[in-house]
C-alpha cells in the first residue's frame, strides 16, 4: 500500500511538472496584446525608433506633399555639417541681404545690412523658424540661395531621402518642393545622430533677437512653436510648419527609459491637433514597443579561416550595436544566427562584406544586417597561396 501511495505521488508530481512547463511554454507563444496604431487625424505621418531605425507605424509614409518649415530641418542639418567640418564657425558674423530682410512670414527680424553672428542665426532657424535666417545661412555658405538648394538636394540623396526634392531654403511655397513624411523622419535622426553638440538648440523654448527701431528696447521673446517642448517633458526637439496648400506639420523626438523615437505627421488641420496627434504617436510607440540590443557592434563576433593570404585568421563583427525594435514583451523570442561566407579568399578589405547577422521572432525574419572584416589581409607569399591551394584541395575532398 505504502509503495501504491508512493509511486501516485510520484507521478502525480512528474504530472505538475509537465503541466508547468507546458504552460511556460504556451504563454512564451502568446503573442503581444498590441493594438492597432491610432487613427489620426493627418494625411500621412511615420513613427521611426531612432535606435533601430525602424517604422513602428505609418500612413501614406511616402506621399508627396510640401513640407513647409520642416524644409528648415535640412537647412540648419547643412549648418550643422558645415560647422563640425570647421568650414564656418560659430562667431562668423554674416551680412543680411535685402533678399533675407525682406522675407515675410515668421522671421527673426534681421535688419538689412546688419552683421548677426552664425550661432544667433541657427537659433533663428531652428527655434523661431525664422524665413529670413534661412535666406541669410544658405547665402553664407553657397555665395547664393540657390546654389544652397544644389546642397540640399545632394544632401538629401545622400542621406537616401528618395521622394524629397527642395526649391529654398525656408520652406516657401514652390510648385516643385516637395518631401515625405519618411523622408523627413530620416533627417530627424540624422539630425539627432550625426551633430550632437548642436542637437540642444531644438529643445530651447524662447528666442529673442533684436530691438526696435523707434523705442530702441529689446524686441518681445518669440515661444518655439513646439507646444510639445512645455506639455511633454520627455520632448526635446524638433520642428513645425505650415502652409495652407498641405496644412500643419510637425516633427517631432523625445527621449525616454533610454530610447528615442522620432514622430513625423503632415497635414494635420490645427497647431493643436498636430500637437495631440504627435503625443499620441509617442505614447502608442513608448506603450507597445521595446527595444533589443540583439549584438554589440565593433567588437569581434567570430574568427575566421582565410586563404592564401599573409595571416590565417580574420576578426568579424557588426558595424554598429545591432538594435531591433519589437513588439512588447516579444524581445525574449528573438534569435540571431551568424553565416558566414565559406573559403574566405585573400585579398580582403577592411569593412567587406563576409557574411550576415540574421535576426528572427517567432520563425519570422526581422532584420538582417552584414557581417564585416575588421581587419585587412593582403595576399600572401607565393609559397603560401600554393601551400594553401593543396590544403583547400584536400579539405575539400575530406568535406
Amino acid at each position: 500500500m505504502n509503495r501504491f501511495l508512493s509511486a501516485a505521488k510520484h507521478f502525480v508530481g512528474l504530472f505538475l511538472v509537465v503541466l508547468c512547463v507546458s504552460a511556460e511554454q504556451a504563454q512564451a507563444n502568446i503573442p503581444a496584446l498590441i493594438p492597432s496604431p491610432p487613427k489620426l487625424a493627418a494625411k500621412s505621418y511615420v513613427l521611426l525608433d531612432a535606435d533601430s531605425g525602424e517604422v513602428l507605424a505609418s500612413k501614406a509614409p511616402h506621399e508627396e506633399m510640401h513640407p513647409a518649415s520642416l524644409t528648415k530641418m535640412m537647412t540648419a542639418y547643412i549648418a550643422e555639417s558645415e560647422l563640425a567640418a570647421g568650414n564656418i564657425k560659430r562667431d562668423d558674423k554674416v551680412l543680411i541681404s535685402k533678399k533675407a530682410w525682406s522675407m515675410g512670414g515668421s522671421t527673426m527680424f534681421l535688419v538689412v545690412g546688419s552683421r548677426v553672428p552664425v550661432s544667433k542665426l541657427m537659433e533663428g532657424i531652428i527655434i523661431v523658424s525664422g524665413n529670413d535666417a534661412s535666406v541669410a545661412m544658405a547665402e553664407y555658405i553657397a555665395g547664393s540661395e540657390s546654389g544652397f538648394v544644389q546642397i540640399m538636394n545632394a544632401t538629401a540623396k545622400k542621406l537616401g531621402m528618395k521622394n524629397t526634392h527642395f526649391e529654398n531654403a525656408a520652406g516657401w511655397p514652390a510648385r516643385n518642393h516637395y518631401s515625405t513624411a519618411y523622408d523627413l523622419a530620416i533627417l530627424a535622426r540624422h539630425i539627432v545622430h550625426d551633430y550632437p553638440k548642436y542637437y540642444g538648440i531644438y529643445s530651447d523654448k524662447y528666442f529673442q533677437y533684436g530691438v526696435d527701431n523707434k523705442t530702441g528696447k529689446p524686441l518681445a521673446r518669440q515661444p518655439n512653436r513646439n507646444t510639445l517642448l512645455w506639455t511633454n517633458p520627455y520632448v526635446d526637439g524638433l520642428k513645425t510648419g505650415h502652409i495652407a496648400a498641405t496644412g500643419y506639420h510637425l516633427a517631432v523626438t523625445a527621449k525616454r527609459d533610454g530610447r528615442r523615437l522620432i514622430a513625423v505627421l503632415l497635414g494635420a488641420h490645427s497647431e493643436k491637433q498636430r500637437a495631440e496627434e504627435g503625443q499620441n504617436l509617442l505614447t502608442y510607440g513608448f506603450r507597445f514597443f521595446e527595444n533589443v540590443n540583439v549584438k554589440k557592434g565593433g567588437i569581434a563576433l567570430e574568427h575566421v579561416r582565410v586563404w592564401k593570404g599573409d595571416k590565417n585568421e580574420l576578426s568579424i563583427g557588426l558595424a554598429k550595436d545591432l538594435i531591433v525594435s519589437v513588439p512588447r514583451g516579444t524581445g525574449k523570442n528573438l534569435k540571431a544566427t551568424m553565416e558566414v561566407d565559406k573559403n574566405l579568399v585573400a585579398p580582403i578589405e577592411k569593412g567587406q562584406a563576409l557574411g550576415s547577422v540574421k535576426v528572427t521572432l517567432n520563425d519570422k525574419v526581422v532584420t538582417e544586417v552584414p557581417l564585416l572584416a575588421q581587419q585587412t589581409i593582403e595576399k600572401g607569399s607565393f609559397f603560401k597561396r600554393l601551400w594553401d591551394s593543396i590544403l583547400m584541395f584536400l579539405s575539400s575532398l575530406f568535406a
